[in-house]
């Protein structure tokens, strides 16, 4: 089982160069964080197929492009939370590639936990035979769909990442409670979301 980098310097080296290949990440972030961020880095790192289910598929290529990505094959879906669409559009992943699903509540929403279920072994199966790498991006906002339960039980790996405004500041701290096949992490992340992903290093105040 080969390591895969992340494209994010401060998890590879937190994780020992990167997430096993095959491995299902989940990256669960609230709708106003930058959490984006993070999938940029995943989708340059190598290539990329890149479903959105809710931008459109321009807008993700504009964002990709600002500075240069020639490695990345966009896919919007039509129908919104069409688990056969989708399907579809995440075939023929490149070798050693990554599948990135931004996001997957609507999938989680609109189809039955059994027919989600299925659709995230296909995912499963699809990263196995390309020993690549999958990161679903599973937003909060009210209530968690139902199938989310599901999203985090399949996944090998679960990023929490907890956006707080206090004041002044804005933190990120990334929460690793779940890496199978790995060592999660014992205490939150803290991270600086800027143009960059990077250790923030300022102290905390009480």
């Amino acid at each position: 089982m080969e390591t895969l980098p992340t494209g994010v310097s401060v998890l590879d080296r937190q994780f020992g160069g990167g997430f096993p290949s095959g491995s299902v990440v989940v990256l669960k972030s609230n709708p106003d964080s930058q959490s984006e961020l993070i999938l940029d880095r995943f989708a340059r790192v190598r290539r990329c197929r890149y479903l959105t289910t809710v931008r459109s598929a321009g807008a993700v290529e504009a964002a990709l492009s600002r500075d240069g990505d020639g490695e990345t094959t966009v896919e919007a879906t039509d129908e919104v939370g069409d688990l056969d669409e989708a399907a579809s559009l995440t075939t023929d992943l490149p070798e050693e590639g990554t599948l990135i699903v931004d996001s997957v509540e609507p999938l989680e929403r609109g189809a039955s936990p059994a027919a989600y279920a299925e659709f995230l072994d296909g995912v499963r199966a699809r990263v196995d035979d390309a020993d690549g790498v999958a990161l679903l991006h599973a937003l909060r906002g009210g209530e968690d769909p139902q199938a989310r339960r599901i999203t985090e039980q399949v996944a090998d790996i679960v990023f929490d990442l907890r956006t707080t405004v206090t004041g002044t500041e804005i933190a990120n701290r990334l929460v690793v409670a779940k890496f199978r096949g790995g060592a999660a992490l014992e205490e939150p992340l803290k991270l600086k979301l800027t143009d960059e992903v990077a250790v923030d290093t300022s102290r905390d105040i009480a």
